[in-house]
Order: C-alpha cells, then sequence, then structure tokens
C-alpha cells in the first residue's frame, strides 16, 4: 500500500476512534447522525433517477410481455416472480399480508456479484424471494464488477443457476474501492486490514445511494456496523456464510488444544510472537463481536456457522430475533464425479438414470438431473465421451443430462453443494475416495455393490437404521437406488450420518492410525538390534 494513502486516510481514520470513544456515545451519535444526513442529501438526485429508472423499465417490460402473450399465448418463465402467495409470509411488520404493496429500496452489500459462486447463488435466490415476496421493491446491488453490465449479469445468473429475476426492479451500483478489500492490498495484520477496507467499501456504497434497508451477504461484518453508526433507524441484516474470526481459530494456535493441529495458524500461539498474534485476533474477535451484534436480522448458511456466530455475537445482540439458519435447498441432482476412463462404467449410470426417469412417477424423478464431471485425460476419453453423448441422445435424457469436463476445484465444490445424491459406478473400485468427498458434502450415495465403496465407505453408522445411501448393482438396482435417495422422508438424517463417517478418513484420523501401526514397527526387537549395529 502507498505510504501517501496510508498517511492521508489510514492513519487518521485510526487515530479518530480512540478519540470519539473517549468523547462518548452522545458525540459519536451526533457525528453518525451528521454523516448520515450529509450522505442522504448527497444521494437523493440518484434516488429519484432510480425510480424514474425503474418505472420506466417497468412500463418497457409490461409492454413486452403483453406483445408476447398477444402473440403465442404464453406466459412465460419471467412472470412467475410474480406468484408472492407461494412463499411464507413473515411475523414481523413488513411481514404482514397486507404489506405487498412496500415499495422501498433493499440494499444488497455483495461487491463481487458476479463470481458465479455459491456465495452469489444465495444472493440471487435472495433477491428472487424478496421480488417475489414484494414486487414493487427495488432490489440494489452494491457490486465492483465494473466489467459487465446489468444484462450480462442477470443473463449469468439465469443460464448459470437457472434463476429468473425480475429486470426491472433490480440495478447494480458499482463501487470504485474493492481493492481495498483484497488480501493482496493487506499482506500483513489481513483481518484488520479487509475489515478496515469493507467500512472504505461499505462509505462508497452509501454515498451511491443509501437504502431503506441495507442488506450483506458477503459476510462483511463492519459495513453494517457502519450503517448502524450512519442511520440507527435502517434496519439491517446479515447472511454469514463463514465467520471472520472463528472460536476454532482462536484455539488453534494454542497446540496444546483440541483444534491445536489444524489451520494455517495451527499451534503458532507461543513465543513472543505467537503472544503477540494471539492478543491481536482476541482484541480483533471483541471487535467483531460488537460490530457483528449491531445487525437486527442475523441469517447463517449452516447449523456449524450459527454456533459460532451465537457465541461471537449472541451475547451483545439487543435484537430479540433469533439467529437463523437459512440454507439453499438442495437440487435434484445426480452428480458422478470420475475421470472418463473405461471402467468408471458411465454407461451403466446413464441407463439407470434412463430408466429412473422414464419408470418412475415420482416428483423426484421429474426434477431429477444427472451431471457428469471428469477429467479428459487425452484422445481416448474425448472419444469415449462423444460416445457417451450418442448413448444421452439414443436413450431420449439429453435434457436431463450435463457434462462438464475438466472442472475446476471450485466448480467441484459448487456442484458438490448444490446435487442431492453422489453416483459410483465402478465395480470393484479398490477404496473410493469420491465417494468420501460426496458423503462429507452431505449427500446421500448410490455406490456398486462392490469394493470399496460397499465394505468401507457407504456403511451403517450407529447402529440399526443407521444407513449412509444405497448399493447397486444393475441398472434396474441403480435406478431404484436414485428413487429411493431422493424420496428419503429424513434426509438430513442420512446427511449428517454421512457427514460424520467421512470423519473416519480424514488426514488426522489416518495420522492417528498410521502412527499406531508405525509404533509398532519402531518397537519391534529386530529394529532395535539392527540400530544399535549401525551405529556401532
Amino acid at each position: 500500500m502507498p505510504s501517501a494513502i496510508f498517511s492521508l486516510v489510514v492513519v487518521p481514520a485510526l487515530c479518530l476512534i480512540p478519540i470519539l470513544a473517549l468523547a462518548g456515545p452522545l458525540l459519536c451519535r451526533a457525528v453518525g447522525a451528521l454523516l448520515g444526513w450529509y450522505l442522504r442529501k448527497k444521494t437523493d438526485g440518484r434516488l429519484s433517477h432510480i425510480l424514474e429508472l425503474t418505472e420506466a423499465d417497468e412500463k418497457k417490460f409490461r409492454e413486452q410481455q403483453q406483445g408476447r402473450r398477444s402473440s403465442d399465448g404464453s406466459s412465460g418463465k419471467d412472470e412467475e416472480w410474480e406468484k408472492v402467495d407461494t412463499y411464507t409470509v413473515g411475523t414481523s411488520k413488513n411481514g404482514d399480508k397486507g404489506e405487498e404493496d412496500w415499495d422501498g429500496i433493499v440494499g444488497f452489500f455483495h461487491p463481487f456479484c458476479n463470481a458465479g459462486g455459491g456465495g452469489e447463488r444465495v444472493l440471487w435466490a435472495a433477491i428472487r424471494a424478496t421480488q417475489q415476496r414484494w414486487p414493487k421493491a427495488k432490489c440494489i446491488v452494491y457490486t465492483g464488477d465494473h466489467d459487465v453490465n446489468k444484462d450480462a449479469i442477470l443473463s449469468r445468473v439465469k443460464n448459470r443457476f437457472n434463476i429468473h429475476l425480475h429486470p426491472p426492479t433490480v440495478n447494480f451500483l458499482y463501487l470504485t474501492t474493492r481493492h481495498w478489500v483484497l488480501a493482496s492490498t493487506w499482506p500483513r495484520f489481513t483481518l484488520a486490514g479487509q475489515s478496515f477496507g469493507s467500512l472504505i467499501m461499505a462509505w462508497d456504497a452509501f454515498s451511491l445511494l443509501v437504502p431503506d434497508i441495507f442488506v450483506d451477504t458477503m459476510g462483511y461484518a463492519f459495513a453494517f456496523g457502519l450503517s448502524k453508526f450512519l442511520f440507527p433507524e435502517i434496519p439491517t441484516a446479515a447472511y454469514v456464510h463463514y465467520p471472520t474470526i472463528s472460536t476454532d481459530m482462536l484455539e488453534s494456535l494454542d497446540p496444546s488444544s483440541t483444534v491445536g493441529a489444524q489451520g494455517a495458524n495451527a499451534g503458532q500461539g507461543t513465543g513472543t510472537r505467537g503472544k503477540v498474534k494471539k492478543l491481536y485476533w482476541k482484541l480483533f474477535a471483541k471487535v467483531y463481536s460488537h460490530v457483528g451484534a449491531s445487525a437486527d436480522v442475523v441469517m447463517t448458511n449452516s447449523t456449524w456457522t450459527m454456533g459460532h456466530i451465537q457465541k461471537l455475537w449472541g451475547p451483545l445482540r439487543k435484537s430479540s430475533r433469533p439467529i437463523a439458519v437459512v440454507e439453499k435447498k438442495r437440487e435434484k441432482v445426480l452428480l458422478y464425479i470420475a475421470q472418463f476412463r473405461p471402467e468408471k462404467n458411465h454407461q451403466l449410470i446413464l441407463q439407470a438414470f434412463a430408466e429412473f426417469v422414464k419408470t418412475s412417477n415420482s416428483p423426484a424423478a421429474k426434477e431429477a438431473k444427472l451431471v457428469l464431471v471428469g477429467s479428459v485425460r487425452d484422445d481416448h476419453d474425448s472419444k469415449r465421451v462423444y460416445q457417451l453423448r450418442l448413448l444421452v441422445n439414443e436413450l431420449h435424457i439429453k435434457d436431463r443430462v450435463e457434462f462438464h469436463l475438466d472442472a475446476s476445484w471450485p466448480e467441484i465444490l459448487e456442484w458438490l453443494r448444490r446435487a442431492s445424491v453422489g453416483v459410483n459406478g465402478m465395480w470393484n473400485e479398490h477404496f473410493g475416495i469420491g465417494v468420501v468427498e460426496y458423503q462429507a458434502a452431505g449427500l446421500v450415495s448410490v455406490v456398486h455393490d462392490s469394493g470399496g465403496p460397499k465394505m468401507d465407505i457407504v456403511v451403517d453408522v450407529g447402529g440399526e437404521g443407521g444407513f449412509t445411501g444405497f448399493h447397486a448393482t444393475t441398472a434396474s438396482e441403480f435406478a431404484e437406488g436414485f428413487e429411493k435417495a431422493l424420496s428419503l422422508e429424513d434426509p438430513l438424517g442420512v446427511r449428517l450420518r454421512a457427514r460424520e463417517s467421512a470423519k473416519r478418513f480424514t488426514e488426522e484420523e489416518f495420522a492417528r492410525r498410521w502412527v499406531r501401526e508405525m509404533e509398532g514397527v519402531v518397537g519391534l526387537e529386530g529394529l532395535k538390534v539392527t540400530t544399535e549395529k549401525r551405529r556401532v
């Protein structure tokens, strides 16, 4: 970071914090109110422009829809957003049944909105749900993606996530300060630096437009903390994917703790430098907890995240609304991750899937999709994929099967998060690390009734009824397994057992067993004699 920027911006800002703290809460509130008033006045013109633009876009959209209906008599997916009655009505004032006409502005703080990952999927699903519940509300996304316009972003949302948004009520405001939250900007004191950078980004956002509701969907707690400082009356909401700092991180610094051997900073809390790092993390956690506790509504993506956020923010929260787990629903996707080699038997899985979708009348079969993810090593593999595509056409399941060749690790992780069922069709696979990945991701497995997947991985845990998946050999048996896996009455219970089962294959468990067996080798009498002779 250039020293001039640090001297002109960072140092005065850091000096201002203790001055305001010493001056007392009254001065803090007065300064915040004054700055908030300034930002409102500054952005009044843009607010009027957005309202006018939305009205014009809405009129144009309606005319296009009317013309489309007149020409072909269809309504299309673009009007699905209007079906607000399909959503559960909340208990707050704005959630009452008579409040569908609320037409305020919801600001979504998501500087990397076009990244295309799991966090972005949550953002677009949240906006779609907001549009369906409050059709007249305006959704503003604060983003740093200057290289793409609104049409390109919404098109990618539709193609990548199959989420259809109502374009007139979605607008984007472009931030110029996103580089402040990049790790590369803060090679030292990264946690504090990125958090400070999020304050600069949030100020940038409020300088563009002050919303009626401010929602952070990326985990920038200091952003909605600044919102509360500037606009105490504006409701704030946070969707937390992962806590910026967690109790596990703090404990990992201590080599004697239960997690002292895990994480990038495992056991580094010893010595002078380690003690300084521990103090720094504890101070940051304290500030992070106070800032995070200011959110009116807190949502998390999992029970694990909720537990950590509850420990950090819970005791300091003034809001009586409990921290909630709001998970993305898994799709009816059957996922097969395997190289496109002959022994992986993709043909069997395709035949089984075709039988499943054609013979089953269950809702699961009507919505199911098969996704094949794998690497292509050479021309032989490429030809094999070509033959598989021909088979898909012959089986008339082309619109239900996707091929993802040489997918990146983030793409694989995204499919593991989205899918419901993990598939393995190889006979006598010696182990099956891919099946372990399925279980770790919480997928219900349908695997070949042989080899490692049968004997070691997809096994019952916790006694009778503790199954973690299904076994099959023929196409018909696989089809039956698909039906069972997608029609479970208690899928969460199976997923949790699968995750618990996968812990048997962690690196820590491998190391524990390895050392246990090696101790037997080191303790052999013959080794002692040999070692003594070599030293003589």
